[in-house]
């Protein structure tokens, strides 16, 4: 639940985004006429927001404004992984809270439903719900073999080669080469993988993550643990400024391993680099393609969303293809906030046509 705000195509999908935001927002007939109506202070935090698009905050957006999950307070609190406001800058954080803070946690949108979940679960400001810390962990875990074993499979590396990445990546990181598990260091495993996965008949590359998952998941959960209990009174505080896994052992070098190596070798493979250009021009073509709808002034939208508005054939098609539960929460938006729902349209419209967009890729 925690990833599920990120836009497809990864960072160049996000790139895309914000690109197009910062380009195209303020030429947008709604958000010209909110810049004569609604006063600079009220208006700047709504612009910055729709130019920064954020995967953290887009996930307790979609929980709770667009999805409406009816999460209990704790279960929302776990997926908030970062803390500060997305009207905030990091440098207006306290430096003892900026790991905490050095994302975007929430929109403004949102803020108000985060203020009452913090207040009733009594954390403090900038700080994290215990669960969180194990959320963080677990999904680190989970998903740091996953971008490695997609590069084998597609061969962009061969088994071979990517061994001989990982040992020479680990040994820059841990020079000290402490075990991992038990006696056993981490070239040692590997090798002990690799040669077990060359016996399978059938699969070689799907052997060696099985194994490779099962030499070290365990070690990696195992460290997680220990430094939650290790840590616990400021991991109930919500104020550890830093992830379980990131410290200063072996255990954070074998995770920071697998993450570099894709990085380094992975990522900046021509093919990959290839479709997350395609990417960005598919998310960029949405975007434009929805721009019709994004031209038009509240009054006129709202009768498209009544069912009306046929004399704007392009306009009522473009919205027929937006979610119907994104079209709810834009019409619960503007209940919620009569005195503003005029004003609020320009901005709202824009965020939702662009995340709807995103839905239908």
């Amino acid at each position: 639940m925690h990833d599920m705000g990120n836009p497809p195509f990864g960072h160049c999908g996000e790139d895309a985004i914000n690109r197009w935001f910062n380009t195209h927002l303020e030429q947008l007939s709604p958000m010209e006429n909110l810049k004569a109506s609604v006063p600079g202070s009220e208006l700047k935090p709504v612009i910055h927001e729709l130019c920064h698009f954020d995967g953290n905050a887009q996930a307790i957006r979609l929980v709770q404004s667009l999805h409406r999950f009816n999460l209990t307070y704790c279960q929302a609190a776990s997926v908030l992984k970062y803390t500060r406001p997305a009207t905030e800058s990091k440098d207006d954080v306290p430096l003892n809270k900026n790991y905490l803070t050095k994302k975007v946690g929430f929109y403004i949108t949102e803020a108000a439903y985060v203020e009452k979940l913090m207040a009733e679960m009594a954390m403090a400001p900038y700080c994290r719900h215990p669960l969180s810390y194990i959320m963080e962990a677990a999904d680190d875990i989970s998903y740091c073999l996953a971008d490695l074993e997609d590069a084998v499979e597609k061969r962009i590396l061969s088994l071979e080669t990517l061994t001989e990445h990982l040992k020479t990546m680990f040994c820059q990181l841990e020079p000290d080469n402490r075990p991992i598990k038990k006696q056993f260091t981490f070239d040692a495993l590997l090798d002990r993988v690799y040669d077990d996965a060359q016996r399978d008949e059938i699969s070689p590359t799907h052997k060696f993550f099985i194994k490779l998952r099962v030499e070290v998941v365990h070690p990696l959960v195992s460290h997680a643990a220990q430094q939650f209990t290790d840590n616990l009174e400021a991991v109930y505080n919500g104020d550890l400024n830093r992830a379980l896994l990131e410290d200063a052992s072996q255990f954070h070098a074998l995770a920071k391993t697998f993450k570099q190596v894709a990085i380094k070798h992975v990522f900046s493979d021509p093919e990959v680099e290839t479709l997350e250009l395609q990417g960005y021009r598919i998310i960029s073509g949405l975007l434009d393609q929805y721009r019709p709808l994004l031209e038009l002034d509240g009054e006129t939208f709202n009768k498209i969303v009544l069912g009306e508005g046929r004399y704007f054939p392009v306009e009522r098609r473009l919205f027929n293809k937006l979610s119907r539960k994104h079209v709810a929460a834009y019409e619960i938006a503007l209940k919620g906030k009569p005195a503003l729902s005029p004003n609020l349209f320009g901005s709202f419209i824009c965020d939702a046509a662009c995340y709807r967009t995103i839905s239908a890729a």
